[in-house]
């Protein structure tokens, strides 16, 4: 933006505020007491006009009519950082841009608008402004935001967008998916105009948004949508700053989902698995979880947005970055569990029909089904926010082993996985702790054979059977794990504390990683103070161990402390 026509906007009309804040300016409430005073600062200004649909707070410009350049210092230099830890503090993702007039320096920091249906807040605050003060919404101007419904960008007309405007190859290819997918060869004999009107791409004689996505020649989508095309990134280091190789592709959905995956795999390798009977060849990257991947982001994205689709790829990862924060009711936490609306339902209407995409929800849990059966780990969208939903899949296989243990399972005693149960050999893999575990599952896989419990009553946990330890050429695991020996674990206790002297929890579960749950750890260390061979200290998270004063001073504690074991009952303290 030019600063002449910066200077021109009026603070009530164009959604500006301007602020002289020569040498500096509030970020967050400074010393204020008052939430009234605390407010005017750059987080309340930048959360106030984010619940307003986005606006641009201008530092360096004295706010009087007409407006002239005063000069500011606040974040010189550091507008990056600024931007970062506005980001960090609120979850808003802002852009900067400085201007210069006469060696005096504008800082003009823009807002986004707020995703549909949602309130951002300052101080637990919802802000928004009213001339020159900030103040708390009112109750109704607070349900008005959570009631909003997400209209359907796809279904609405893109107006200009004629027939001329459509790719030949890809209608033909959405035409011969629908008949195929439908048992519908009459659907192939349709005039162009019929069919997409059969179809809602054409409405009135119109066309919507989700024909120009769908089947839109290369130069309409530059013309009407250019931010529907995806950007492709390759680094060999997945933390480096600059790409290795880039590839931008402008095309309509049914030339983009064999070219993204084509580009993809030029660089997949594969990770052998022989054992016995077995001999796998898995994939880095599974096609079945790339074409979700990113059909879901296509899907799911908001169009309103001028963001690209990202997807990074590197040696050991892929990440499918899209612009807009997940639709209405569902987050990071329960994408897996909650039935979701698609933000593009028209657009996921047609890819449905026409064998693209799975249901609503079901190619998510493909995607993470098939992650975690090949022993990738699980996906995630911990990086995801309001602005972007950021879905990060590992690509490297972590447990050989677990590989042929699914593999058994399905085929040899052929017994079909649910989600939830390959989520649950997953966590017991990994040891998670039992509270995370869902109950009717680990009871049905119980059942079926595939896990066993261990420990006693109160530190029950639970270990994969046997079978899968007979794949890791290791079977003593098996034995040490089922069945711990408690003479061996107050020999290992004893010679850790007699090297470091005190301990903690965590220090015992580092000890036993990979032998003993957290909640058998902690069984173990209870009843060793229960016996009076360790003292406990301290409180909380401050509480450590030690060796007793009793065994200290007897000539061979190591003996001493077994000699107590025996005549322990099976208790533990709390």
């Amino acid at each position: 933006m030019e600063l002449k026509q910066l200077l021109a906007l009026k603070e009530s009309e164009n959604k500006v505020e301007f602020k002289a804040a020569r040498n500096n300016f509030k970020y967050a409430g400074g010393d204020n007491k008052e939430p009234k005073d605390r407010r005017h600062c750059v987080l309340g200004y930048v959360t106030a006009f984010c619940n307003e649909g986005g606006g641009m707070l201008v530092l360096g410009v004295d706010d009087a009519h007409p407006h002239s350049v005063v000069g500011s210092k606040f974040a010189e230099g550091k507008e990056g950082n600024l931007c970062d830890q506005i980001y960090s503090d609120i979850g808003i993702r802002v852009e900067t841009e400085v201007l210069q007039q006469d060696g005096k320096r504008v800082l003009i920091i823009k807002i986004p608008s707020r995703p549909i249906g949602k309130l951002m807040k300052f101080e637990g605050v919802p802000l928004m402004r009213i001339g020159e003060s900030l103040r708390e919404m009112s109750d109704q101007e607070m349900l008005k935001i959570l009631s909003e419904q997400e209209p359907d960008f796809s279904a609405t007309i893109c107006e200009g967008l004629t027939i001329g405007d459509l790719d030949e190859f890809s209608l033909h290819a959405m035409a011969e998916r629908y008949a195929a997918k439908q048992n519908n060869n009459d659907f192939l004999s349709l005039p162009v105009e019929q069919a997409l009107s059969d179809l809602d791409l054409s409405k009135n004689g119109k066309l919507t948004y989700a024909a120009l996505i769908l089947v839109g020649k290369d130069e309409a989508l530059k013309k009407f949508l250019p931010q529907s095309a995806i950007n492709l990134e390759y680094r060999v280091n997945k933390d480096s700053i600059h790409y290795d190789d880039r590839l931008i592709a402008s095309h309509s959905v049914f030339k983009n989902i064999d070219i993204v995956w084509d580009h993809i795999n030029l660089r997949n390798g594969k990770f052998p698995i022989q054992q016995g009977p077995y001999i796998l060849d898995i994939p880095f990257l599974n096609e079945e979880v790339v074409r979700e991947s990113v059909n879901n982001a296509i899907v799911h994205r908001d169009y309103h947005l001028q963001s690209e689709i990202v997807i990074k790829q590197s040696n050991n990862s892929l990440d499918v970055i899209s612009p807009g924060g997940f639709p209405l009711g569902v987050s990071a936490e329960n994408i897996l569990t909650v039935n979701s609306t698609p933000r593009n339902r028209l657009l996921a209407d047609i890819l449905l029909k026409t064998g693209v995409v799975e249901r609503s929800g079901q190619g998510v849990d493909k995607l993470f089904k098939n992650n975690i059966q090949e022993a990738k780990g699980s996906p995630d969208y911990l990086r995801s926010d309001n602005f972007q939903v950021h879905l990060h899949i590992p690509t490297i296989v972590q447990d050989k082993a677990f590989v042929l243990f699914i593999e058994y399972i399905q085929k040899e005693i052929k017994v079909d996985l649910s989600l939830m149960e390959v989520l649950t050999l997953e966590k017991i893999r990994q040891k998670v702790d039992k509270s995370e575990l869902d109950q009717n599952t680990v009871k049905t896989l119980q059942d079926k054979n595939l896990i066993e419990p261990i420990g006693r009553t109160h530190t029950k946990g639970y270990m994969l059977s046997k079978m899968y330890f007979s794949f890791t050429n290791q079977p003593a695991a098996y034995t040490k794990q089922k069945d711990p020996d408690i003479s061996n674990i107050w020999l290992q206790v004893f010679n850790h504390m007699s090297k470091f002297k005190k301990a903690k929890i965590l220090d015992f579960e580092s000890l036993f990683e990979g032998i003993l749950t957290r909640e058998q750890v902690k069984y173990y260390i209870y009843l060793f103070v229960d016996a009076g061979i360790l003292n406990r200290k301290g409180v909380s998270r401050g509480t450590y161990y030690e060796l007793s004063a009793e065994l200290l001073k007897h000539d061979n504690p190591l003996q001493l402390g077994l000699e107590k074991l025996k005549d322990m009952p099976d208790s533990t303290s709390s």
